[in-house]
């Protein structure tokens, strides 16, 4: 992702988590929600890693597109490989996919999870100018959403939901035009895959309740705030997500603070496909890009990946999926 507008917030003190229980109660019943298990998450966004950075048309990214569709499949989803052609900004056309697991696919209400599973193809904020021309290996950016939502897709196939859970792994999100490319800038040469989906959805009419987005959801005492753009499309379901979050004991990351407004996928499934979708993305106030010192630089690697964080993004997802009715 390539963001940012600028971030409203103060500075905060972190404070102990509590542990989460395993069942939440609503007006008409207890509701089993599976036990999300952060070392599989972990584990999950470290293979993505050891293919090494999954820039499009490169041997690793092609290696990685397989595995995630076969462990969709073999988690008992109905997957679709969406494939095409993107024109990124410099004219390179980029062999892309949209990787789609479809659980309780005739289920009529639906909610839509997702992130994006490619690298960007050069570290242009690295401190090093030697290493600007590099690829990053994406750990938090990128793998750490899609670990998540592996291990959340496992957990579906052992236990239904009541309703449809769609997981999309889009492609071609962080080849987005550089700084140091001059001209114009462009928000839309960000998320190409994101864009060609929402343009011609894997179903003819598709729609969801809500959508989720996961962008850089594992750095150690990461902060969530409630980003802008979140807000304008869908405050209720940032609010939905929040409050969860706070009732599970994970109020110390997800903050109920007010954030920036950020470019992401979650903008073009609101604005061209119109489904109410929010971006869960981690904002570090220490940090002169507000997303952690390692992004889009070669130090984007598994010590930025945090068990702890993972947990908390997944058991609060984990309640708000299968609270849904």
């Amino acid at each position: 992702m390539r963001k940012i507008l600028i971030f409203l917030l103060p500075v905060f003190q972190l404070v102990t988590c509590t542990q989460p229980s395993k069942s939440v109660k609503t007006e008409e019943k207890l509701v089993n929600v599976p036990s999300f298990n952060s070392d599989s998450a972990y584990s999950f966004t470290q293979k993505q890693v050891e293919f090494g950075p999954r820039v499009p048309n490169t041997k690793a990214h092609d290696k990685c597109a397989v595995y995630l569709s076969s462990e969709l499949k073999r988690f008992g989803a109905e997957v679709i490989e969406q494939k095409a052609n993107l024109t990124a900004f410099d004219g390179t056309v980029l062999k892309s996919v949209n990787i789609i697991g479809s659980f309780n696919p005739k289920a009529e209400a639906r909610v839509l999870l997702f992130s994006h599973w490619d690298s960007r193809p050069w570290a242009d904020n690295d401190p090093k100018p030697e290493n600007r021309k590099k690829p990053v290996m994406a750990a938090n950016d990128g793998a750490s959403g899609v670990g998540v939502l592996l291990e959340m897709a496992r957990l579906l196939g052992k236990n239904s939901s009541e309703i449809g859970v769609d997981i999309i792994f889009f492609d071609s999100e962080d080849y987005g035009k550089p700084e140091s490319a001059g001209g114009e800038q462009s928000e839309d040469s960000w998320c190409l895959g994101t864009q060609y989906w929402a343009k011609n959805p894997h179903i003819p009419d598709y729609t969801a309740r809500f959508g989720i987005l996961l962008d850089m959801v594992g750095a150690p005492e990461a902060t969530f705030c409630r980003e802008q753009a979140s807000e304008y499309y869908a405050g209720n379901i940032v609010s939905k997500v929040w409050s969860q979050a706070k009732s599970l004991g994970f109020g110390q990351y997800f903050r109920d603070e007010k954030g920036g407004t950020i470019t992401d996928d979650h903008i073009y499934v609101n604005k061209i496909i119109g489904i109410p979708s929010i971006d869960i993305i981690h904002y570090d106030p220490n940090s002169r890009s507000g997303f952690g010192t390692y992004w889009h630089t070669t130090h984007d690697t598994m010590e930025n990946v945090d068990k702890n964080t993972l947990n908390a993004v997944g058991t609060t997802l984990m309640h708000v999926v299968y609270n849904e009715k």
